[in-house]
């Protein structure tokens, strides 16, 4: 790296945070600069992200010691294939609801926008934070910064927003106290928090109940924070309530990160064979995301309100990422992390695309949703391919994804497993067509029933501000399915290497 490029890993970090903590008294000069400000920053971390990405792809993984102190005494960022490709999502992801959030912000939180803006960089830098550095306490940090620009951004909503707010705050903390209870473990069998010195150290100290316990606590503290199943309470609630670009930006996100994390520790901070011979517990984590596949579809199939419907659908999701976690063999790792991709694609693109429909409509009800394919055709061209991209119809992502997942499943020799992920994706079908066939089409009658002509419906787009994020989404859905070769060469096979 040179130049300024050199010191990307510190300013994708440093230059969000310090517009954060600008943007309230930005806000107090003008409110109407809190927006472009919003996405000129967030742009910048979203061209250092390509620059970070670019450099990994060509020499390899970039190692950068804040300061100057060399771990284990100092905190060091080390930037492999898989959190450089998690900055490009975090922070893409994080531009196209900063652009959204001018006309969303404006009419959902009037007159809060400066602060609403100021916690949603505050998020955006947190999440960059978590997948970026190599030391397990500032993972913890970055977490908690998080959480607690999550939980401001969720209780500006509406309803029970609150409420739904009180419940994750409860989860998230006692989530978060396990993972560092497990971090704490750590430090007191090793001495270090860095986790290259860790996976150096721990591998003689495997037997250790100590070890064990911290094993245990942090993947228990991460299921809480990524919604597993029977942990999952909190996260419709909390989602569903959350204003539409907080909701477009943490669904994607949130339990991605965490399921990022546990990638790191199954995988990287301890051997592979520690989680599946010496402390079993990539069993139970493969059970319990089954039964997540399937218990969120059919809660989706349940709900009667679009977005509801979409927040019990990320729980769902939640099982396909932690299944190929806990596959623990290669085409379950690769399923991981192209789920990883899809799923934020995906996700973006349908909670966008949902909240411009309650911006135009005022409501997301599915029987509320009739002839909006006429009214908002772009919008619902964009929500069925991210649909499509839910079931798994090629060229989508979440074709290539849950291809590798099955993959995955034939080398466990698991017939179960393969089982459940065709009735989940008969259940995606099932709650995805429905909402489409309401949008979509008439109810047909003969002429000589009919008393008054087809309603004519007028084109009633959201703001373009809005729609070419939407469509931004849409599009990412097709080009990472249509490149997820690509991503398994350049990002996924790298990675392979280091870890089987």
């Amino acid at each position: 790296m040179n130049g300024m490029t050199q010191q990307f890993p510190a300013l994708i970090i440093v230059i969000p945070l310090l517009a954060a903590l600008l943007t309230p008294l930005l806000g107090t000069l003008t409110r109407r600069l809190c927006h472009p400000w919003l996405v000129l920053i967030i742009g910048c971390a979203f061209c250092m992200s390509l620059g970070i990405a670019a450099q990994v792809i060509t020499s390899g993984p970039i190692s950068y010691n804040m300061g100057g102190w060399e771990p284990p005494w100092g905190i060091a960022y080390r930037i492999d294939h898989l959190n450089a490709l998690m900055l490009v999502l975090i922070s893409g992801t994080g531009l196209l609801g900063a652009l959204y959030s001018g006309p969303s912000f404006a009419k959902e939180l009037p007159g809060r926008q400066t602060y609403a803006s100021a916690l949603y960089l505050l998020m955006i830098t947190s999440l960059m934070g978590i997948v970026i550095t190599g030391d397990l306490f500032n993972v913890f940090v970055f977490l908690e910064i998080s959480s607690l620009s999550a939980y401001g951004l969720i209780a500006c909503g509406s309803g029970d927003a609150p409420f739904a707010t009180f419940r994750y705050i409860i989860m998230g903390t006692i989530g978060a106290s396990c993972y560092l209870l497990g971090v704490g473990y750590l430090y007191i069998s090793t001495g270090s928090l860095n986790l290259a010195d860790l996976s150096r150290l721990l591998p003689q100290l495997y037997h250790s109940h100590v070890v064990l316990t911290a094993g245990a606590l942090m993947l228990v503290g991460l299921s809480l924070k990524m919604a597993l199943f029977p942990l999952h309470a909190w996260l419709p609630d909390a989602y569903y309530s959350a204003p539409s670009t907080v909701s477009a930006t943490v669904a994607p996100l949130y339990t991605k990160v965490a399921g990022y994390l546990m990638i790191r520790i199954i995988y990287y901070l301890f051997e592979r064979r520690f989680f599946v011979e010496v402390f079993p517990i990539t069993t139970i984590l493969s059970w319990a995301a089954v039964v997540a596949l399937l218990i969120g579809s059919i809660y989706a199939i349940a709900q009667k309100d679009l977005k509801k419907m979409l927040c019990y659908s990320v729980i769902a999701q939640v099982g396909y990422i932690v299944l190929g976690i806990a596959l623990v063999n290669k085409a379950g790792f690769s399923s991981a992390i192209l789920t990883i991709v899809s799923e934020v694609c995906t996700k973006s693109c349908i909670f966008l695309a949902t909240g411009a429909i309650i911006y135009r409509l005022g409501n997301s009800r599915i029987d509320n949703l009739r002839h909006l394919f006429r009214r908002m055709p772009y919008t619902m061209l964009a929500f069925t391919i991210g649909a499509f991209s839910m079931v798994g119809i090629p060229p989508t992502s979440g074709f290539f994804s849950k291809l590798y997942l099955l993959f995955g499943c034939l080398e466990a020799g698991n017939w179960v497993f393969i089982a459940a992920l065709l009735c989940s994706t008969i259940l995606n079908v099932i709650y995805f067509f429905r909402v489409i066939k309401v949008a979509c089409f008439e109810d047909p009658q003969p002429e000589y029933q009919r008393q008054e002509a087809y309603p004519a419906i007028e084109v009633e787009e959201v703001p373009a501000a809005m729609l070419i994020p939407i469509l931004l989404a849409a599009t990412s859905i097709i080009a990472t399915g249509l490149g997820s070769f690509w991503i398994v060469d350049n990002f996924v096979k790298p990675l392979l290497k280091v870890v089987f």
